[in-house]
């Protein structure tokens, strides 16, 4: 079982910045595959980016490339996004979510991949 939790949500005007975590435990954090999600009120969940456990391979949407950045530090167990230049359209509730993935450079792209799932934290980005 792993237990993810994320933090660094919170409200920021366009144009501004946030950094979120995504705290791992429960099983060798170097042995899952990562992702961001994003659902906003009356929408589907969206995968936002995603990496590899090997953190070779990364997978941006076409409305966050150049915006946002994933990266993770398996010595801290974390997974991260920088999000720059926030929009208002990137308001949304932001899910972490993890699995174990047995080949090094793979990248997961739908929610049905993923096994483990944070509680989310909510980005509002205010015009």
């Amino acid at each position: 079982q792993v237990q993810l939790v994320e933090s660094g949500g919170g409200l920021v005007q366009a144009g501004g910045f946030l950094r979120l975590s995504c705290a791992a435990s429960g099983r060798t954090f170097s042995s899952l595959a990562m992702g961001w999600f994003r659902q906003a009120p009356g929408k589907e969940r969206e995968l936002v980016t995603a990496i590899s456990k090997n953190g070779y391979s990364t997978y941006y949407e076409d409305s966050v490339k150049g915006r946002f950045t994933i990266s993770r530090d398996d010595t801290k167990n974390t997974v991260y996004v920088q999000m720059n230049s926030l929009k208002p359209e990137d308001t949304a509730v932001y899910y972490c979510a993890a699995r174990v993935s047995y080949s090094s450079g793979s990248l997961y792209y739908t929610a049905h991949d993923y096994t483990y799932w944070g509680q989310g934290t909510q980005v509002t980005v205010s015009s």
